[in-house]
């Protein structure tokens, strides 16, 4: 069963009055999907103490309507938007959790990056290791015992005049992969602040956040085993500038 976020009806259960910002795509008895906003955490950080996450706001949310606070399953960086999904009981949970340890969940994103990837499409394979000091993935050696192995399938799905739009299906879930992965082949992310490399003159396109967003998720419901997937379309901002980039490519 297919859901989008910007479809009418689409969703099981409609929401309520007054959480339209919260961006639900999807709510039943056992899991919220919602559409994060990008500059919004998708869990609380100890390092950000007092920065609003979405989870607080499905907890309020949830809370508001005789519930409980919701489980985490998985997450997405705060200056990513798109689709991240919660449980609302520990058993669907763990059923989902473990689905993503399996590296079952269909994971979509959306990335503008500088230049044009070659060939246009194909897999990345690296090994990395995430510095605690530094809060970054860096690539290690293949037998790097620390190290992790990061896998994501991508294809260019729009070339602009200095920039392109790319599809990256993950088959790992490592913390900023996509970014890095982009990053170790030339091709970062616009609007990307920590991995990048050489002068800012090579990144000359402004815009406020890394451009990438979550597009699509699937998943197995938890409990009645259904084939799910959802699509949330890309935010005002991206679309603006993917608009920009369509225009000076003419």
């Amino acid at each position: 069963v297919r859901y989008w976020a910007d479809r009418p009806g689409s969703a099981s259960r409609p929401p309520p009055a007054g959480t339209g910002d919260l961006g639900i795509v999807y709510e039943d008895e056992s899991v919220i999907v919602l559409n994060k906003p990008a500059g919004l955490l998708s869990v609380p950080l100890g390092t950000r103490a007092g920065a609003t996450s979405v989870f607080d706001q499905v907890a309020t949310y949830l809370r508001g309507r005789g519930g409980k606070a919701p489980f985490v399953v998985h997450r997405i960086d705060r200056d990513t938007s798109g689709l991240v999904v919660f449980a609302k009981d520990p058993r669907a949970r763990d059923v989902l959790k473990a689905q993503f340890r399996r590296r079952e969940p269909e994971r979509v994103y959306w990335a503008v990056v500088y230049g044009r990837p070659e060939p246009a499409e194909g897999r990345w394979t690296d090994r990395l290791v995430w510095d605690d000091e530094a809060l970054i993935q860096k690539e290690t050696h293949p037998r790097d015992p620390k190290g992790a192995d990061a896998v994501a399938d991508y294809r260019v799905l729009e070339t602009f005049r200095i920039t392109s739009l790319v599809e990256v299906r993950l088959h790992t879930g490592k913390r900023n992969q996509i970014r890095i992965q982009a990053r170790l082949r030339g091709h970062t992310l616009v609007g990307e602040q920590r991995y990048v490399f050489g002068p800012a003159a090579l990144r000359p396109i402004a815009f406020p956040r890394q451009a990438l967003h979550a597009y699509r998720l699937g998943v197995v419901h938890p409990v009645t085993g259904r084939p799910l997937q959802f699509e949330a379309p890309v935010p005002s901002d991206l679309q603006g500038l993917l608009d920009t980039l369509r225009a000076d490519a003419q």
